[in-house]
């Protein structure tokens, strides 16, 4: 039994949404008909019309030949690059560095040094 796929959340649709119109428009900028850039990414027109409107069921290999015709492929580089909240719970797991066992050096009392006394405030003279 063969299941459709699940729709994805609104936020998600509306992010497909706007990625396929910005191919659109590059398509556009580049004065290329859909004609031509359905042959050069190897899909039917009607997969194309479906990718400019963000259809989350294309494979994302085809959203990645459609940035290759458009010469801007690179740009595929910069998703998840900088995984800071990543980076972030990776940091939180690392053990904390224990301080070194053995004899303490003798410290001088608070203050001795600049003139003030144990409790911070200043000596009157």
């Amino acid at each position: 039994m063969k299941t459709s796929p699940s729709r994805p959340f609104p936020a998600i649709e509306k992010q497909m949404a706007a990625l396929g119109q910005r191919l659109r428009e590059a398509r556009l900028r580049r004065g290329i008909s859909t004609l031509l850039f359905a042959e050069r990414m190897n899909v039917s027109r009607d997969t194309l019309n479906r990718l400019e409107k963000g259809d989350p069921s294309i494979a994302m290999g085809t959203y990645v030949r459609a940035l290759r015709v458009l010469g801007v492929e690179k740009d595929i580089d910069k998703v998840a690059k900088d995984d800071e909240l990543g980076r972030k719970l990776q940091d939180l797991k690392m053990p904390v560095a224990r301080k070194p066992r053995g004899r303490l050096a003798p410290s001088k009392p608070a203050g001795s040094e600049n003139g003030t006394e144990d409790n911070g405030h200043q000596e009157a003279e």
